[in-house]
């Protein structure tokens, strides 16, 4: 997770600065298009049924060994958004890439969005798979989940891969998301506003322009519902709950690093001490943004793949 307070400021400036005619038109604007937007998203992936609702899976290739793929917070459509990272490994793996509740087309849930909550669901939702031997690769938030999760299934998890992942104690961790000022900006239809000026978070990616528009149809459903918000509204405490701790020293762990982040002080430094503090661990520098799988991908597989190829020996 990545601090968003300087985003939540700039927004509620432009709100406050634009004329309330304005405001409404984009308000109507807004509704008008996320109703067309979501009205059309093409299907992908398969249900499964956990606690009674509906948690989208997405499954590619056919091998023995399986990687299941979890996403960060704000992701609204993680299936979606690994794609290229999917299209890398799934030539030598079996690749589970899970929606969790309130992402992509999976269901809304009332359930809060706790680690222990989050990890419980992913789990019975890969039981239901058939999927209980499998390696765990997520992206920002989900370094914290899978905290959770490998000590809850250790003899289930063969290691832990991450993609810019989120760490105990990272600087900024304490800081509540401006969840309320993000809802009223997005009702308000500010935030299409600001996106259709802004740099394009997919250029640079191999994203097909049918994928790009599911997944921004996906955003416009997902990025302020209820479940995602609650998610946000826990980060802080989620944070807080894994505070001091690490991976099981017998877990081995891979840390796909963004090398020049400057948005978190000591970002390589703590993902180097997490590394340091398991039997086999190993950290991979990448040039590029926090979403390293959208334009790195190829690197990520073959870096995974010679990680896993040494566990084996």
């Amino acid at each position: 997770m990545k601090k968003p307070l300087k985003i939540a400021i700039v927004t509620v400036a432009a709100l406050v600065a634009t004329p309330v005619l304005l405001v409404a038109t984009t308000a109507t604007v807004n509704a008008v298009a996320t109703s067309s937007e979501t009205s059309s998203i093409a299907d992908y992936g398969e249900r499964v049924t956990v606690d009674g609702r509906r948690m989208n899976v997405l499954v590619s290739g056919d091998h023995e060994q399986t990687i299941v793929l979890l996403p960060g917070l704000g992701t609204t459509a993680p299936a979606l958004d690994f794609e290229p990272l999917i299209d890398e490994l799934d030539e030598t793996y079996r690749v589970v890439a899970v929606e969790p509740f309130g992402t992509g087309l999976s269901d809304q849930t009332d359930v809060p969005r706790t680690a222990e909550n989050i990890t419980l669901e992913v789990h019975e939702a890969l039981q239901q798979l058939g999927v209980d031997r499998y390696v765990l690769m997520g992206h920002s938030i989900a370094g914290v989940y899978a905290l959770a999760y490998t000590a809850a299934y250790p003899d289930e998890v063969v290691a832990f891969v991450g993609i810019d992942s989120s760490v105990p104690d990272q600087p900024g961790s304490e800081e509540p998301i401006p969840s309320e000022a993000l809802v009223l900006l997005s009702d308000l239809g500010i935030t299409r506003a600001l996106q259709s000026i802004a740099p394009d978070p997919y250029e640079g990616a191999d994203y097909d322009e049918e994928t790009v528009e599911r997944m921004r149809g996906l955003a416009a459903r997902n990025a302020t519902a209820p479940t995602l918000v609650d998610e946000m509204d826990r980060a802080v405490r989620n944070f807080a709950d894994v505070s001091g701790t690490t991976f099981a020293h017998e877990l081995p762990v891979l840390l796909f690093v963004v090398a020049d982040e400057e948005e978190v002080d000591g970002w390589v430094e703590l993902h180097e001490r997490q590394a340091a503090s398991v039997d086999r661990g190993e950290v991979v520098l990448l040039e590029g943004d926090h979403y390293l799988h959208r334009t790195r991908s190829p690197e990520i597989a073959a870096e995974t793949g010679r990680f896993l190829e040494q566990l084996a020996r």
